[in-house]
């Protein structure tokens, strides 16, 4: 079993900004953070197990289309024989409105992916305001810590310098997805009753334990 623990952070805005901390350099930022044109989403996944980070900065918004794309993305990346001796998922995930167990479309797409891939998928999510238990969020503070006071000028800049942290002696994994996602989509109540049928939900906590079996 591979165990993941996934989550995103909050929008990068890229400019001439201080970022807060120390500047890094002999150059100033500007005084004032203006908003920018330029922002990316990470969206990240670490593999408790092995402590490989891989993180994907997208360009569109946070969506449970993007969330999903970078696990499949993920899972590409695997050497094959990883893939095949992997026996099942277990993906600890935060309550968020794009991933909670109740979100239409985040479960259409990840019966979908446990279908293509083969694989028991067991999604966990965490209850409200106890995200901060999720792996994935000491990833986030390392990362923080290490670009704080950097000025995240353009894509590349960003990139680099998400690439030069390590976690636990590991560089991450770090892509960028340009891909333009659609905000807001649902699937009816009698498109959902087949997937609905699919997920095996923990009576003690339907929400929050969810196990998806491949067909």
């Amino acid at each position: 079993m591979i165990r993941l623990s996934l989550d995103c952070k909050a929008t990068v805005n890229l400019g001439e900004f201080a970022r807060g901390g120390q500047t890094r350099g002999d150059h100033r930022a500007s005084d004032h953070d203006f908003s920018t044109d330029e922002k990316y989403i990470p969206c990240g996944m670490v593999d408790e197990d092995s402590g490989q980070l891989y993180l994907v900065f997208g360009r569109s918004y946070k969506t449970s289309d993007f969330i999903v794309d970078t696990l499949q993305e993920w899972w590409t990346d695997l050497p094959p024989e990883q893939q095949q001796q992997t026996q099942s998922i277990q993906l600890k995930i935060d309550n968020g409105p794009e991933s909670s167990g109740v979100r239409t479309q985040f479960l259409k797409r990840m019966v979908a992916f446990a279908d293509e891939i083969g694989k028991p998928i067991h999604l966990l999510d965490y209850p409200p305001y106890h995200s901060k238990y999720n792996p994935i969020e000491r990833c986030w503070g390392i990362l923080e810590k290490h670009w704080n006071g950097a000025k995240l000028i353009d894509a590349l800049t960003m990139l680099l310098w998400a690439w030069s942290m390590t976690w636990k002696g590991l560089r991450p994994i770090v892509k960028l997805n340009l891909k333009v996602y659609q905000k807001g989509i649902t699937l009816t109540k009698k498109a959902m009753r087949p997937i609905e049928r699919r997920l095996e939900r923990n009576p003690l906590l339907p929400k929050w334990d969810i196990l998806i079996r491949p067909i």
